[in-house]
């Protein structure tokens, strides 16, 4: 299968035409992309913040839906199907994932690290953790739900590992790329859901798709935005005590926000990324009898409900995302790297 995608051959550097072949093993699969979102750990990989697994040049991309159109030999009844291609793939063979732990899969596959992305008109992938979509996409355009691959499915994860349920307080401190699908999918699990962010115009927005208190922390200090959080959190009339916390920003301010409100018997997920260090009393996990823990990306098992949740409309995801050429993909890299995006970019492959 003939591709053309666009790749960089050094961070910050440009993006440059390229045609490869894509020939499907027993196992593997050829999906023609219908959309790639653009996500922040793209905007990192480009520009030197991380380095990816496999060496440059590299195309980007692991937020991806299409269309199954080449097949290998063993899985010939994924021909044609529309799916979602899981940011993650576990090997399902190595010791971590035997014992269960496949987000941590010694020989995981990540499309746009580990391989070519997204970013092209087709990407070759294994066929075993491919999520596929039903016939009715109820409204949906298959493009915008490529963003189901990473900014829908890790905070699911997070969400669903941290236990919240109707008697929770959720913050999510961060409603960008994934934490406006944090909030939602926390309000759809019943939760009462405190939104924090330093962009009034996102703040705005979220109230809208699920935030019962959304709270502007430009200027505060912790102790003030302490205070904040706790008057709302009388004000929906949640117990001051084992709050769940999202850290999706993906800052180091927000990082030492949501470590700072971790209350007594309080659960932190640290689900955005930042290269920055942070100074922390980590103590106050022992004095809380508080829990802390990562979230990389989603296991495969989660995707069901993650796109259960889309395609019933409990979480929606065009009113954060637009369509753009795959063309434009330099310029929009530049955008998002300045925060000049509102919405998510999905590239669309009109070469």
């Amino acid at each position: 299968m003939h591709c053309v995608g666009f790749a960089f051959e050094r961070a910050g550097g440009g993006f440059q035409r390229v045609e490869y072949e894509l020939a499907p093993g027993a196992d593997e699969v050829v999906v023609e992309v219908a959309g790639c979102g653009l996500c922040h750990t793209d905007i990192g990989f480009y520009y030197g913040e991380v380095a990816p697994r496999r060496a440059l040049p590299l195309v980007l991309g692991h937020e991806i839906a299409g269309t199954v159109v080449e097949v290998g030999a063993a899985c010939a009844t994924w021909r044609g199907a529309r799916v979602i291609v899981p940011a993650v793939m576990p090997c399902d063979a190595c010791p971590n994932c035997r014992a269960g732990f496949p987000n941590t899969c010694r020989r995981q596959l990540m499309p746009g690290n580990d391989a070519h992305g997204g970013f092209a008109t087709h990407v070759l992938v294994p066929a075993r953790h491919l999520a596929k979509l039903p016939a009715d996409l109820r409204g949906h355009e298959l493009a915008d739900l490529s963003v189901i691959a990473d900014a829908v499915t890790t905070p699911y994860q997070s969400i669903a590992r941290a236990g919240v349920g109707p008697a929770d307080v959720a913050i999510v401190i961060g409603v960008g790329g994934i934490g406006t699908y944090g909030v939602q999918i926390a309000k759809a699990r019943g939760a009462k859901v405190i939104a924090i962010d330093i962009d009034p115009a996102k703040l705005e927005r979220i109230r809208e798709h699920g935030a019962d208190r959304a709270i502007d922390v430009r200027g505060m200090d912790l102790k003030a935005a302490r205070a904040a959080v706790r008057k709302a959190v009388e004000e929906l009339e949640g117990r001051d005590f084992a709050w769940k916390l999202f850290e999706m920003s993906g800052s180091k301010p927000g990082q030492e926000m949501a470590f700072h409100l971790l209350p007594p018997s309080g659960t932190l997920a640290i689900v955005g990324f930042t290269p920055a260090k942070v100074e922390l009393r980590l103590s106050n996990l022992m004095a809380f009898d508080a829990t802390c823990f990562g979230n990389w990306g989603c296991a495969p098992e989660h995707y069901a409900q993650a796109i259960g949740l889309v395609l019933d409309g409990r979480v929606r995801v065009e009113p954060f995302v637009k369509r753009y050429p795959l063309a434009d993909l330099e310029p929009l890299f530049e955008a998002a790297h300045h925060g000049a995006l509102r919405e998510r970019p999905v590239l669309i492959p009109q070469l």
